[in-house]
């Protein structure tokens, strides 16, 4: 019996352990994350198609003071190639009317005084030509607080004059070399009723208009549409009757979003929620770039001149630390299939549904309207301090980059789609304290380095670090800011590194692990100190 006893402990034991064996295969140990790259071996010049343009709501917000100190601190800190809004035709503009006897009158000091001012902090206008001014206008139906009319014109012939006298004006005060380097967009997402009462023909018409009076003054002008808010459908019908019918076009732009239904909802009662398929966004630009390469002018750039998170200016996700994992998750899938990837908007100066009532109130913005920066906006500052030379680097969420003096920077992060476990939208679910949980910490080494003493610093946005709605709240979500609080915030969520230090690289190996929880983005600076 004692023999017995023996046996069966000793089965017992390695069916135990078999158990056990079985139970890790099933689900293994989670391991560190790991990148590694070598200082010496190149992919080639890091892609900045994120950095090409950046949007803005309209024209005429253009000419607030707070607007434009807040879009110099965006240029001094990012440096954007380009911005486009709405409105640049609209009555607030001031552009168009006609006199008693039915004759045309244009006029531009409100266009001039905001171009002037972009140029002046070196961005350049991405136009677009939008909305139709009312007395030009064949109907009354208006959008949004500031009554953007979304009628075709009465006349496509004044329509056409009205644009080149326009182009004209630019040339004569810019001069042709630099109008050549900007680009003409024709309206306004007109899939959209909302957007364009006419049909897609009438589209057409306005395009074909606008696109001939702008080549004829310079074929070297860059025009192109549709602007269009659904997938696929206008795009692949414009490009084809441009290349049917000799239209000139040079580029096609398109939107997107990170959510499954609706496309306007500028005061965010519908309720959205953002898209739980990882590939949202991503898998929309990559098939826009495809059906582009498969047509009959595959030669065409593609510009998502609006994308982000959601449609909405009152969506809470944009206030959200959760915002800048993602931006960053799709600008790396996407960046070798489009030409600019336009972020919409830079700024919560944004006045679609009128002046908004509390200071984070689910703006697009990367700024809010006190000039606080978001998560967002740090994703993009992180984006813009990577050098030009990127280095090969195989890990998915990651970029590894080599300045031209040598110092190297490292941008990874966290992407985790989180979602309510109760049936409550984003309105709901991103206005809650959400802590992010750990997560697969990363074990970062670069080979190569050269020998020598270096400074390193190590950034972060995540839950509660350069998270300004999170203080927001810890100060009781207030109505209105006080100048303190706004200081407060600022100060607390000023994007300072959470490391800073001297270190020694010898025999070219540098390490780092860097603990990881949800959604947290992390930028390295290793600069040489000679």
């Amino acid at each position: 019996m004692h023999i017995m006893k023996k046996i069966v402990v000793l089965i017992v034991f390695i069916c135990s352990l078999s158990s056990t064996v079985f139970t890790q295969q099933l689900k293994p140990l989670i391991l560190e994350r790991k990148i590694s790259v070598d200082y010496n071996k190149e992919k080639g010049t890091h892609i900045k198609a994120f950095k090409m343009c950046v949007g803005a709501g309209r024209a005429n917000e253009g000419l607030r003071a707070d607007w434009q100190q807040q879009l110099k601190m965006i240029q001094d800190e990012i440096g954007f190639s380009y911005i486009r809004f709405h409105g640049l035709l609209t009555d607030d503009m001031g552009i168009y009317r006609e006199d008693a006897t039915g004759n045309p009158e244009y006029n531009y000091q409100y266009v001039d005084v905001l171009f002037d001012f972009l140029l002046s902090v070196h961005i350049k206008p991405f136009v677009e030509f939008g909305f139709m001014p009312s007395a030009l206008a064949s109907g009354s139906q208006l959008m949004f607080w500031w009554e953007g009319n979304v009628t075709p014109p009465k006349s496509y012939e004044r329509w056409a004059d009205l644009i080149r006298n326009l182009v004209l004006h630019w040339e004569q005060r810019y001069g042709r070399d630099e109008v050549k380097t900007w680009y003409f967009e024709v309206w306004n997402e007109p899939d959209l009723s909302a957007f364009f009462s006419g049909t897609m023909e009438e589209y057409f018409k306005l395009y074909e208009s606008a696109a001939r009076a702008i080549k004829g003054i310079c074929n070297e002008y860059r025009v192109g549409g549709p602007a269009s808010a659904s997938p696929y459908k206008y795009e692949t019908a414009f490009v084809k009757h441009c290349a049917e019918n000799n239209i000139p076009v040079d580029f096609v732009s398109t939107h997107c979003y990170g959510v499954k239904e609706g496309f306007v909802d500028e005061n965010g009662n519908k309720g959205t929620l953002l898209d739980q398929d990882r590939n949202a966004i991503t898998s929309r630009m990559i098939r826009s770039r495809e059906l582009i390469d498969w047509s009959p002018l595959p030669h065409l750039e593609l510009h998502f001149t609006e994308w982000s998170s959601s449609y909405t200016p009152a969506d809470p996700i944009h206030d959200s630390y959760h915002s800048a994992a993602f931006i960053l998750d799709k600008v790396k899938g996407t960046e070798n299939h489009v030409t600019s990837l336009s972020y919409w908007v830079f700024t919560d100066i944004f006045e679609e549904s009128g002046p908004r009532w509390t200071p984070f109130h689910g703006g697009f913005g990367m700024l809010n309207y006190q000039g606080i920066r978001k998560p967002a906006y740090y994703a993009f500052y992180f984006l813009g301090q990577m050098g030009e030379t990127e280095l090969v680097n195989s890990d998915p969420a990651s970029w590894a980059c080599r300045d031209d003096k040598g110092n190297i920077q490292v941008l990874l992060w966290d992407f985790t789609l989180t979602k309510p476990v109760d049936s409550v939208n984003n309105q709901v679910y991103y206005k809650r304290d959400l802590p992010a949980k750990p997560t697969t910490n990363v074990e970062l080494t670069i080979a190569g380095v050269p020998d020598g003493n270096y400074y390193c610093q190590l950034f972060q946005v995540g839950y509660k670090v350069n998270d300004a709605y999170a203080t927001y709240c810890r100060l009781g979500s207030p109505a209105q800011l006080t100048r303190e609080q706004v200081n407060i915030i600022k100060k607390e969520n000023s994007g300072l590194p959470v490391y800073t230090g001297l270190i020694e690289v010898e025999n070219g190996k540098f390490r780092k692990r860097i603990d990881m929880r949800e959604n947290d983005v992390f930028l390295l600076k290793l600069s040489s100190v000679k």
